[in-house]
């Protein structure tokens, strides 16, 4: 597929586009700390607020006597699950909300219940926490999801569906005990397995592990009303993606909801509500006075993926073709309210789909726990690719195969399973990335580094899809020879909008800083979509609005150079317009002059004031003849609005979900194994990306450091820890999880293939979370010392695996 329905999307020649160290619009409020959080806003006479966080990870609270709270002076009011405007939060004109915003059940550790004390600042609101008489009805935590499978285990939402008789708490009727069910079958897998000369069965581990948010989710609200217009204002500052929900969640229309705010902070693929954000209209509201609540560090420890366990089943020929594939996972539904990401969603997407094998089956098991809580995420969506990692390596090391032979061999074509063609970006990566790493495969524990360490090395392949379901709502204004892009952020760390601003320049061909983005709460147009839509699909929307303002440009000055001109000071000739008699379509826009201009004939008289200075900056000119032209903003002096809304055609992401594949990449680690300590270091990771089109080098290099360095982590270090008697987490601060710092990440090799196969801006297709990994590491681990370690593998483990301890 390719950028074939927009506007020059086959364009060859980029001036902008794919420039490196273009600097981000904001980047300097970033840098010298002007930019403002949701943790930042300060108002005067604003009043703080605190949740009741639960002690246990499966509880009810039965009753709260707040009397001794109250009394503390600067309490302003504590209120209570039971608070009849409370219940009714979320509301629509349909009827009350499915399940109560605040409940007086938590079934996990930490999560607010119960109440929300109101006070003049944060510590008296803790001393009113604290002071608080809470009496808790404590039930059977599970946290191991095997044992909360059993038939005989407490079952952890037993008390919600008794207490409760809403939508959102119905027992599922085809539930036993704690767990849920999925499946999907495609193809006979029994008869792939009668062709297989070899079966191979292994388990994979993907440990739960957090994603941190570096500015804690808070938010300030207030209201005012307008002496001008009717009904109240709606003031939220917290950054959150989309204001507008919060306005619905209060009735109050878009363009009443103000946020001023547009840094949101660094977040990947986290775009769940906190309470914290939602709460404070409604306190402010309650209070008449502004209302802030901001969450701690320890308590934005939410999961970015939760544990699965996998038994897999593998059938190839002698050859290493695959005929059958069995996933049985059991996974870890979490809280009530968890993302459905990483359990029944990736059986219709996942690594299978891309293999020639048409015998597959996944089975699935969603455990009920009181673990936590993943809000909407995805990091390594689909959660299980790493399955076909692990069995891939398994299969090298059996047949005495390259890896990369065997995911070649295996790999369909561009259309479909039954495709034997290559994939024009897989093969381009493959040669790419074998050059990058100087690869050659060896079998397990073969290589020794000159230091005694064992060597070992792995290889993974993923798409780089487009999630495309969003649309775009695009606008560009024109004024005194600039180009504004107006839009209401967010600035959520991906530069979405210095890709649009990228685009817009190389359309109009003007210089990118003749591109200036208006941020304003009160603007349409956002970037942000659906994983790399927002950069791809929005620039794809974003280059159709360029090319109308640039038709409605060249128009009006055609028009204005026909406009007899006014004469010149004290009376003198007008000076000639060099774009008179031609129409728009002999016009065209430079960045700066192409040619000298021509002189005047005959020569206007001297001007008291001197010659004027010659034109730097974007020219309207002559396509016949660039000499003939005119400064931008002198060409053109009224104020020119275009307007696009709209998407790009559908990626075969949306349309195959890996049955069919355009733009790919490929990864690799390096790592070196220590025998004696069981040490691991990763020496060097490699990736080669075909995004189809680079938009912007910093933003994509930048996320392939970030996305192998959390792969790191997530395979060496983190871990989440329970009590098993409690159900307690017991390392949720930034001491004892543990995470990569600057100074553990290795470096990372990179490289780009530009296939222009994808199908939105330019042929770009984008990364999204397709290079986030549970196993590469691990798989070279296991080249290392021909051992299998579940992640994180800690030195204990490593030694373990080799019978040393």
């Amino acid at each position: 597929m390719a950028d074939l329905v927009g506007a020059n999307g086959q364009r060859t020649e980029f001036r902008v586009v794919g420039q490196p160290n273009l600097p981000g619009k904001a980047s300097m409020s970033l840098a010298n700390g002007v930019a403002k959080f949701g943790i930042d806003y300060v108002l005067p006479g604003m009043l703080h607020a605190k949740f009741l966080r639960s002690p246990y990870a499966n509880a009810r609270v039965l009753k709260i006597d707040d009397t001794k709270a109250r009394a503390i002076p600067g309490v302003v009011d504590i209120i209570t699950w039971e608070d009849p405007e409370l219940k009714m939060l979320g509301a629509t004109p349909f009827g009350p909300p499915s399940r109560p915003y605040l409940d007086d059940y938590a079934d996990q550790d930490g999560m607010e219940v119960g109440c929300i004390v109101i006070a003049e600042d944060e510590d008296i609101a803790e001393d009113a926490l604290r002071a608080l008489d809470v009496t808790w009805e404590v039930y059977p935590a599970m946290t191991d999801i095997l044992k909360a499978k059993q038939p005989d285990a407490p079952i952890v939402r037993q008390k919600r569906y008794e207490l409760r008789d809403m939508f959102s708490s119905i027992r599922p009727e085809n539930q036993k005990g704690n767990v849920n069910f999925a499946n999907t079958i495609q193809g006979d897998v029994d008869e792939g397995f009668k062709q297989a000369d070899h079966i191979i069965e292994y388990e994979v581990d993907l440990p739960a592990f957090c994603g941190h948010i570096p500015n804690p989710p808070a938010s300030v609200a207030w209201w005012t009303k307008e002496p001008y217009r009717d009904g109240e204002w709606l003031h939220i500052e917290g950054a959150v993606q989309r204001r507008n929900n919060i306005g619905q969640m209060y009735g109050v229309a878009d363009d009443r909801t103000v946020q001023e705010g547009i840094f949101q902070g660094g977040k990947y693929c986290d775009w769940g509500m906190r309470m914290s954000q939602e709460i404070t209209p409604f306190l402010a509201k309650r209070t008449g006075r502004p209302v802030r609540c901001a969450q701690t560090r320890e308590e934005t420890f939410d999961f970015l993926m939760n544990q699965r366990l996998i038994h897999m089943k593998i059938g190839f020929t002698k050859d290493g073709l695959i005929t059958a594939i069995d996933d049985f996972s059991i996974a870890d539904g979490g809280i009530q309210g968890s993302s459905g990401f990483g359990t029944a969603n990736d059986q219709g997407y996942g690594p299978y789909y891309t293999t020639k094998c048409l015998n597959i089956r996944q089975r699935m098991e969603i455990i009920d726990s009181n673990t936590g809580k993943m809000f909407l995420s995805g990091q390594h969506c689909p959660f299980n690719w790493d399955t076909l990692t692990v069995g891939l390596h398994i299969m090298a090391e059996k047949l005495n195969r390259d890896v990369i032979e065997l995911a070649k061999l295996n790999l369909h074509g561009p259309a479909s399973q039954e495709d034997m063609t290559l994939v024009p970006s897989f093969e381009a990566c493959i040669e790419a990335g074998k050059k990058l790493m100087n690869w050659k495969w060896h079998k397990s524990g073969a290589k020794t580094l000159p230091d005694g360490r064992k060597h070992g090395a792995s290889f993974r392949y993923q798409i780089c899809p487009r999630h495309a379901f969003s649309g775009y709502d695009c606008k560009l204004e024109y004024r005194g020879g600039k180009i504004h892009l107006p839009t209401q952020g967010p600035i959520t760390g991906i530069f979405a909008v210095e890709c649009n601003a990228m685009v817009v320049a190389e359309e109009l061909n003007v210089e990118y800083d003749d591109v200036i983005v208006d941020y304003h709460w009160s603007h349409k147009f956002t970037p942000v979509g659906g994983g790399s839509d927002g950069t791809t699909a929005s620039g794809w929307a974003m280059k159709e609005c360029a090319n109308i303002l640039k038709r409605l440009v060249l128009e009006q000055a055609a028009k204005e150079a026909a406009v007899p001109p006014l004469p010149g000071m004290f009376g003198g000739p007008p000076a000639p317009n060099p774009l008179k008699g031609y129409s728009a379509d002999e016009l065209d826009i430079a960045p700066h002059p192409l040619a000298e201009p021509k002189p005047i004939d005959p020569p206007p008289p001297p001007s008291p004031f001197g010659a004027p200075p010659p034109v730097t900056g974007p020219v309207v000119y002559v396509k016949s003849d660039p000499s003939l032209f005119k400064a931008l903003g002198s060409a053109v002096s009224q104020e020119i609005v275009a307007t696009f809304s709209g998407r790009p055609p559908a990626a075969i992401w949306s349309l195959g979900m890996g049955k069919m594949l355009d733009t790919m990449n490929i990864c690799f680690a390096e790592v070196a194994v220590d025998e004696d300590t069981g040490m691991v270091e990763i020496l060097r990771f490699g990736v080669v990306a075909d995004p189809g089109k680079v938009i912007r080098p910093t933003s994509l290099e930048s996320q392939l450091d970030q996305v192998m360095f959390f792969s790191q982590g997530c395979q060496l270090l983190e871990e989440f820890i329970f009590d098993d008697r409690t159900g307690l987490r017991l390392n949720n601060n930034m001491i004892d999880y543990k995470k990569p710092t600057t100074l553990d990440v290795p470096r990372v090799d990179k490289d780009f293939a530009e296939t222009r196969s994808g199908n939105a801006v330019y042929g770009a297709s984008g990364i999204s979370h397709s290079l986030a990994n549970t196993h590469l590491v691990i798989c070279a681990i296991e080249n290392a010392i021909g051992a299998w370690v579940q992640p994180p593998a800690t030195p204990d483990k490593v030694l373990k695996a080799i019978g040393k301890i």
